[in-house]
C-alpha cells in the first residue's frame, strides 16, 4: 500500500469512495467540490493505494484559520477520511493521516483538527487511535427566518 497526492488520473475512484462517505452531498456537488480541491493551494487529498494500483481509501485536509481546541493558526484539519471496508483496520487511515500532517506541516501549522458526527462512535475511536484527542461536543440547529421555510425538500449540506 502506498499512498499519493490525489490527482485528476483517480478522479473517478476519489469520487466513488467521497460518495459512499458522503451519500448526501449530490454527485455533481461533490464532482465541483474534488476539482476546487485539486486546484487549491489552501486544500489537499491524499489517495492510499493497494499493491495492484487501486485507490482504497482517501483523505481531504485543508489549512483553517482556526479550529477548536487548537492553540495556534493556521491549523491543519482533516475534513473527511474514508477506507474501504475490508481494509479498514489495516493501518491505510493511520498512513493517510500521516500524509496529511506532512502536508499541513509543509504549509506551516503545527496543530491538526478534524470532527466526527456525535453518533459516529467508529470514526471516534478511529480519531483517538491516531492521536487525536476530543476538545468539544456539540448540536447545531438552525432556525428560518422568513417564507420558504422549512425548506420544502432535505436541504443537503455536504461537509
Amino acid at each position: 500500500m502506498r499512498v499519493i497526492p490525489a490527482d485528476a488520473a483517480y478522479r473517478e475512484a476519489w469520487l466513488a469512495m467521497r460518495l459512499a462517505l458522503w451519500p448526501e452531498c449530490p454527485a455533481d456537488e461533490s464532482a465541483r467540490e474534488t476539482d476546487g480541491i485539486l486546484r487549491s493551494s489552501r486544500e489537499a487529498a491524499f489517495l492510499a493505494l493497494d499493491g495492484s494500483g487501486c485507490a482504497v481509501g482517501f483523505a481531504e485536509v485543508s489549512m483553517r484559520d482556526y479550529a477548536d481546541g487548537c492553540r495556534s493558526r493556521p491549523v491543519g484539519y482533516m475534513e473527511g477520511i474514508y477506507v474501504v471496508p475490508g481494509l479498514r483496520r489495516h493501518g491505510v487511515g493511520r498512513a493517510l493521516v500521516g500524509a496529511c500532517e506532512e502536508w499541513a506541516r509543509s504549509k506551516g501549522c503545527s496543530e491538526m483538527g478534524s470532527d466526527a458526527r456525535v453518533a459516529n462512535a467508529d470514526s471516534q475511536g478511529f480519531h483517538r487511535a491516531v492521536g487525536f484527542r476530543e476538545v468539544e461536543r456539540q448540536v447545531v440547529f438552525a432556525k428560518g427566518l422568513g417564507r420558504g421555510w422549512p425548506p420544502s425538500g432535505r436541504e443537503i449540506v455536504c461537509e
